[in-house]
């Protein structure tokens, strides 16, 4: 049997781990036996439906944002010293 190498984030790990219904149970048949949903929607479909919902945000969340971007800074860099 082939076997790829993947990285996956803590979180993604212990979802696939909890996911077992036996101990011994390999993830290659966790992740086999999921249902991946077969409904996809382009860009242009999404920015439909959000259109038609409306702001998803209040202008006070929208002032807030925009104030924390003004005063975003980028990281120090590590590397210089």
């Amino acid at each position: 049997m082939a076997t790829k190498t993947i990285s996956l984030k803590l979180e993604a790990y212990e979802k696939l781990r909890k996911a077992r219904r036996y101990a011994t149970e390999s993830f290659s048949e966790v992740i086999l036996r999921a249902r991946w949903p077969e409904e996809t929607i382009s860009a242009g479909e999404w920015l439909a439906r959000c259109r038609e919902a409306g702001p998803q945000l209040s202008d006070a969340e929208l002032d807030r944002i925009a104030a924390l971007k003004v005063a975003d800074r980028p990281p120090e860099d590590k590397w210089k010293r």
